[in-house]
């Protein structure tokens, strides 16, 4: 057996028999159901009912406020336009109140437009400013309306709303929000790169150092080659990680297939649901999720979840290269923090780059560019395959990104050659430059 076979061993071992590994390995898909279904059930907590003032001097609009009580709303409007506006100023002082909406009293109702005031102690949500500028909008037009003796009646029935559905060419019914399901889907796999790429890169790094300051790797180097001890660990490492999201896409896929037996959809590519199904799935939510479940399984499961090992790999060869080659330079995980940062910028940037791209245009310019460079291509491409990317340039991608791979591995062994035995200072980036060259 080779000696990189038996590094690679004793990491993966070593990894694989850790207690908080298996732990973990089991625990963490049950942690982000609670999570989710912890958030689910804050989401759906009734806030607070927050009591909002009127003082209305134009008696126009404040009938149209106290109407909007009967709904269930966060707010409950009161209307108090008898009582002196100073007391009411002094309650919002004393926090009797949410807020106090004034409403002068003008001629013109053009006037209304800028004088309307809104006083509180804290700054009103946007979306509570939205609503109450919609409200008096709708009452000013509506008696804009009538002091031009039109017919406001006939108007509001002449007001059409158009609800469009989707279909495909193949003639089937398809789902709004598909796009927000791809982009979550690709969300989700990119961000679990990236975080195995933060959480099992620091660990090389940590393995590094530790044995670097217990100089252990003194006894190891005499035997091995740095080029082999750090790819040793770097490949051991991502196998026990592989394995541990291979646990979680089982268990990932099990859930989904339970979902769909559950709600009586036939999986796989091929599956149809019949009209009867597609008439009912428009009133009932069972139908409509079994519209949603056909469809997640329609998406190209093979493509994401190759990709996704793929990239996996590639991502973390190319960045655990670069946390072997500062552990290496370092002597403790204090020291490593300036040379960190370069490192995570890239990642941080292909998320945003990710959310706030991808979803509008995924086959656009910025989006095709970032998913070609290496440092970004691993979660960016991600994003990118559920909406169908041509195989060229996931090839040109992949290419790319394990030949930057090959190259940060050459001069990262550089640095690791000479690192691994330098004790006692703080590296500059200009000392790494010159390690380099040895």
């Amino acid at each position: 057996m080779s000696i990189i076979s038996l590094i690679i061993k004793r990491e993966f071992i070593s990894k694989v028999h850790n207690k908080s590994f298996i732990v973990m390995t089991f625990l963490s898909p049950l942690l982000f159901v609670g999570i989710a279904a912890f958030v689910g059930y804050l989401s759906s907590m009734k806030a607070d009912t927050k009591r909002i003032a009127i003082h209305d001097e134009s008696g126009l609009f404040a009938k149209e406020f106290t109407s909007q009580n009967t709904k269930k709303g966060e707010y409950k409007y009161l209307d108090l336009s008898l009582i002196d506006l100073k007391f009411l100023k002094d309650s919002i002082t004393n926090e009797s109140y949410e807020g106090l909406l004034y409403i002068p009293k003008e001629k013109n109702t053009k006037d209304f437009e800028n004088k309307i005031q809104f006083i509180s102690n804290n700054s009103p949500s946007i979306s509570f400013i939205e609503n109450v500028q919609d409200i008096i909008a709708k009452k000013l037009t509506k008696t804009n309306l009538e002091n031009a003796h039109l017919d406001t009646l006939a108007i509001k029935n002449a007001e059409s709303k158009v609800n469009i559905s989707l279909a495909k060419a193949s003639g089937e019914e398809s789902v709004k929000g598909l796009n927000e399901i791809k982009i979550g889907i690709g969300g989700a796999f990119g961000y679990l790169i990236m975080m195995f790429i933060i959480i099992y890169g620091n660990m090389v790094m940590r393995s590094v150092i530790e044995e670097k300051t217990n100089r252990i790797v003194e006894i190891i180097i005499s035997s091995v080659k740095p080029f082999q001890l750090m790819m040793g660990k770097i490949i051991g490492t991502s196998l026990a990680g592989l394995l541990q999201f291979l646990i979680w896409a089982i268990i990932g896929l099990s859930l989904m297939f339970a979902a769909s037996v559950f709600f009586g959809v036939n999986v796989g590519p091929t599956a149809r649901i019949s009209p009867e199904i597609m008439q009912s799935a428009q009133q009932e939510f069972a139908g409509t999720a079994q519209m949603y479940i056909k469809e997640l399984w329609n998406l190209p499961i093979g493509s994401i979840l190759g990709g996704f090992v793929i990239y996996f790999i590639g991502g973390y060869f190319l960045y655990s290269s670069f946390y072997a080659a500062i552990g290496a330079a370092v002597d403790n995980q204090t020291d490593s923090q300036q040379f960190l940062l370069p490192i995570i910028m890239p990642l941080m940037l292909s998320v945003y780059i990710g959310f706030f791209t991808v979803i509008n245009d995924p086959h656009g310019t910025i989006a095709i560019i970032f998913s070609m460079i290496p440092l970004t291509s691993p979660i960016v491409m991600l994003m990118r395959i559920p909406f169908g990317v041509p195989l060229w340039q996931i090839a040109i991608s992949v290419t790319l990104l394990f030949g930057t791979f090959f190259s940060v591995v050459w001069f990262a062994a550089k640095i690791y050659r000479v690192g691994i035995l330098m004790y006692g200072k703080k590296p500059t980036w200009s000392e790494l430059y010159k390690w380099l060259k040895y």
